[in-house]
C-alpha cells in the first residue's frame, strides 16, 4: 500500500496538489492510505487575552473537521483509507513521528502559500522558502508608487 502525508491549510488548494497524485497513485492495485495532517492557522498573540486555551483547542478542532469533511469523501470514494491528524508543535518533528508510525511515506506538503509570511519546513531537507526575502510593505510600495506619480 502506497503511504502519502500531506499537510493541508486550504481544502482547495489541496485538491488541487493532490489531482496529480491520485492519478498517479491509481494505478496501484492495493489502495493509496492518506495521511492527512491540518495545519490551522496562526490566531494572533492578543486573542489570549480574550481566548482561553480550551477554547482556541476546541476552534481548531473545529476547523479541522471542516477541512476534513471537504477533502476525504473525495479520497475514500476511490477506496482509499484516509487518517487525519491535527498538527501541533513543530512539523519537522511531527513528519518525524508519522514515518515511526506508519513506516515509508512521500511527504507532500500541499499548504497554500502565504505572501510576506515564512511557512515552516515540513521535513528536514526541505529548503527554506526564498519568496518571503523579496516581500515590501505595503506602505513602501505605496509610498514608491506615490513618487513616481509625483516625479510625472
Amino acid at each position: 500500500m502506497d503511504k502519502i502525508i500531506v499537510y493541508l491549510d486550504d481544502a482547495e488548494f489541496a485538491q488541487h496538489q493532490l489531482t496529480p497524485m491520485k492519478n498517479g497513485a491509481s494505478g496501484t492495485q492495493q489502495g493509496t492510505h492518506w495521511i492527512l495532517v491540518a495545519c490551522a492557522p496562526r490566531m494572533t498573540r492578543h486573542i489570549s487575552k480574550w481566548v482561553n486555551h480550551t477554547a482556541r483547542q476546541n476552534w481548531r478542532n473545529k476547523w479541522a473537521d471542516k477541512l476534513f469533511a471537504q477533502v476525504t469523501p473525495e479520497l475514500q470514494a476511490r477506496g482509499d483509507t484516509v487518517t487525519a491528524v491535527l498538527a501541533h508543535g513543530p512539523l519537522v518533528e511531527l513528519t518525524q513521528e508519522l514515518l515511526k508510525q506508519h513506516g515509508v511515506a512521500r511527504v507532500l506538503d500541499a499548504r497554500r502559500p502565504k505572501f510576506g509570511q515564512d511557512m515552516q519546513p515540513v521535513t528536514a531537507d526541505q529548503p527554506a522558502s526564498s519568496e518571503a526575502r523579496w516581500t515590501v510593505p505595503g506602505a513602501i510600495a505605496g509610498m514608491g508608487a506615490a513618487l513616481v506619480l509625483a516625479a510625472e
